[in-house]
């Protein structure tokens, strides 16, 4: 599968994904390896989300005798007949009917309960009925739910609390099921560093055993997470040996590609037999599978998104295969792509995708799509799967989605497009608060890029804040030219305060735009289309700066809070956003210049039930109090509509 140049491992063929699983589980069939699993027993309390190792049959019936269903009277069925209600009969109690509540045994030679209700009781010693009943008439008769020897569970079954209390009625106290496979998870790289730690440039702080621990432990099975181990061969070869000892299930995370110090591939080939090492999938690519002593050893990627996905791919069905019990597959819907996706010919692609219902379709909006992007994964409500031999998705097209969250979650989503602030992702996380049914989900693509998508019907909102270089007017005129389907109202959101934003201290003494253009300043800016990068040019040009004369320029970053980070991380000396990004990471900032932010709003949403709660958080004191206190905001005008377009007028 693999050739040695040196120490490193290099790639022959890329295996198709389904291949490269069939030839995994095969090669474990072939030496018992998913059919090796202990049976053990365990009382009820604890047999919740574990899977039957034999059937479960009925040790007695349920219930074990004839029961009362209701309050009331038993009787025998055969001396109602001929009651009605003009000619009532009588019956005495004791000899033709006893008293009996819900649960209790019907006396012998009794075959009917009359309801309490119905029954006209004369004296202590009488009653009078109205109408005939049937034999067995609200009678639970022995068996009636349960009878003893049937099949309560069949084998593989993952119990449910509901199954719980099944078996408890036909009186089992334990249950025979398959013992969990244990799962070691080794973390490998010389730069990991354990949670709670502060990192030093270089390392980092080793959380996808949280990941795959977590995910593992939902599938069935038993993880354990080992001391991470450095990038040393033979400290390596130590590790993997002794969990092979001890676990049913070895994974090695990171180490599994092509670099120098990526030794999985090479390692498990020497301790037994590599089935694959690299498969037809991104992200995930670099995934090796083994057979050594019998056991599964795999290396899964470092990338906590590719690590993450390769465990659903290949961990998953590996542990079902192990314990034979299939998971609930996940809900699919169809969905609307909203822009172009490009992917390489030769693998499929899991696509994170964003979801919502704008106009009555399910719109599916890509998510950053680098494998270290574990927020991809936290935002993502659905996975869209790109087929290796295409070369992507047209904006427009239909691609079937799986979902990451319940359907009805996405429902209630509010899709917001255009530009980033912080004051959108305040407003997330009050609406959640306040309405758990309601989602704002933000896509950051620019003020231009939010009013375009607006136009097209892929928002219910567009956050904007450009700059008319010629009137000095913000929003209206690109309203006009940009959105020209949906009538829409231009709300203001909030003022805000745009300037430098520089390390602590401001070593460079930077207080003005044009020391930008200064010899050895290095700048940070925002994207084309951005609201901040229009105010720049625009300023630029008032005050004859040369844009080539600024070292960075052409450098772009898609929000606020990227291009403080890229600031604090000494990537660049300054760049230009808002007050409340530079507090975030704890930053100083000039401040420059003010400006309007707005939410442009089709009518037709504005009036709408679904964005009825977020409007009213808007208008609320209580969020204009929290934005106050992020600082470099003015909320007098929030909430106010300053404006209303009709296309065409």
């Amino acid at each position: 599968m693999t050739h040695q140049r040196g120490d490193r491992r290099y790639y022959l063929s890329d295996v198709p994904y389904e291949e490269a699983l069939s030839k995994f589980l095969d090669a474990l069939r072939a030496v018992g390896a998913l059919s090796a699993l202990a049976v053990e027993t365990v009382p009820l309390s604890r047999a919740r989300g574990r899977v039957t190792a034999e059937p479960v049959w009925a040790r007695r019936s349920s219930p074990h005798y004839d029961s009362a269903a209701m309050d009331g009277v038993a009787v025998r069925s055969r001396e109602t007949t001929g009651a009605t209600e003009t000619s009532p009969l009588r019956l005495g109690i004791g000899q033709q009917a006893v008293w009996v509540d819900t649960g209790d045994p019907v006396p012998d030679g009794f075959d009917a309960v009359i309801m309490i209700e119905v029954v006209h009781q004369l004296g202590d010693n009488e009653i009078e009925i109205y109408a005939p009943v049937a034999p067995y008439q609200h009678v639970r008769a022995l068996g009636e739910d349960i009878v003893a020897t049937e099949l309560v569970l069949p084998e593989n079954h993952i119990l449910r609390p509901v199954d719980l209390g099944a078996c408890a009625a036909a009186g089992l106290t334990e249950l025979a099921v398959r013992k969990k496979p244990e799962v070691a998870i080794i973390p490998t790289g010389t730069e990991l560093v354990p949670i709670g730690s502060e990192p030093k440039a270089g390392e980092i702080i080793e959380f996808n055993s949280l990941i795959l621990g977590g995910l593992i432990e939902e599938w069935g099975a038993d993880p354990t997470t080992l001391t991470p181990v450095p990038d040393d061969y033979d400290k390596l070869r130590t590790a993997v040996t002794d969990a092979i000892s001890r676990y049913d299930v070895v994974i090695i995370n990171a180490g599994s590609s092509a670099g120098s110090e990526d030794y999985t591939a090479r390692l498990v080939e020497e301790l037994g037999t590599l089935i694959a090492h690299g498969a037809a999938i991104r992200p995930g690519h670099p995934i090796v599978l083994s057979v050594v002593e019998g056991k599964p050893v795999m290396g899964i990627p470092g990338y906590p998104v590719s690590a993450a996905l390769t465990c659903e791919l290949f961990i998953k069905p590996l542990i079902e295969a192990m314990t034979g019990a299939r998971m609930p597959r996940r809900k699919r819907e169809a969905a609307v792509i909203t822009r172009k996706v490009l992917s390489p010919m030769g693998e499929d692609e899991f696509l994170r995708v964003r979801l919502g219902r704008v106009g009555g379709r399910l719109l599916a909006t890509p998510i950053q799509r680098g494998a270290g992007v574990i927020m991809s994964l936290v935002r993502a409500d659905g996975l869209a799967l790109i087929p290796r031999f295409s070369e992507g998705l047209d904006a427009g097209q239909e691609v079937d989605v799986e979902l990451l969250r319940p359907i009805e979650e996405i429902e209630g989503t509010i899709v917001a497009i255009g530009s980033h602030d912080l004051t959108l992702d305040l407003l997330a996380s009050m609406l959640r608060k306040r309405h758990p049914d309601s989602t704002l989900a933000s896509s950051n693509v620019g003020s231009l890029g939010g009013l375009m998508a607006l136009n097209r019907g892929e928002a219910h909102m567009a956050g904007t804040h450009l700059l008319d270089e010629e009137t000095g007017e913000y929003n209206l005129s690109y309203v006009r030219r940009y959105v020209t389907g949906p009538e829409v109202v231009v709300m203001n959101l909030v003022h805000r305060v745009q300037g430098l934003i520089v390390p602590r201290g401001n070593p460079q003494k930077l207080a003005t735009l044009d020391d930008l253009g200064h010899e050895g300043i290095s700048f940070v800016n925002r994207q084309r289309g951005s609201g901040t990068r229009v105010l720049l040019d625009y300023k630029l040009k008032e005050l004859n700066i040369s844009k080539e004369a600024i070292s960075g320029y052409e450098r772009e970053e898609y929000t606020h809070l990227a291009v403080a980070a890229a600031v604090a991380g000494g990537k660049a000396d300054v760049g230009l956003g808002i007050l409340s990004a530079a507090r975030a990471i704890d930053l100083d900032f000039v401040p420059l210049l003010s400006e309007r932010y707005d939410l442009v709003i089709p009518s037709e949403y504005y009036q709408s039930e679904l964005l009825q709660p977020l409007l009213d958080l808007i208008n609320s004191d209580d969020f204009k109090s929290e934005v106050e206190s992020l600082g470099g905001y003015d909320t007098s005008q929030t909430g106010t509509v300053l404006a209303e377009h009709s296309p065409g007028t």
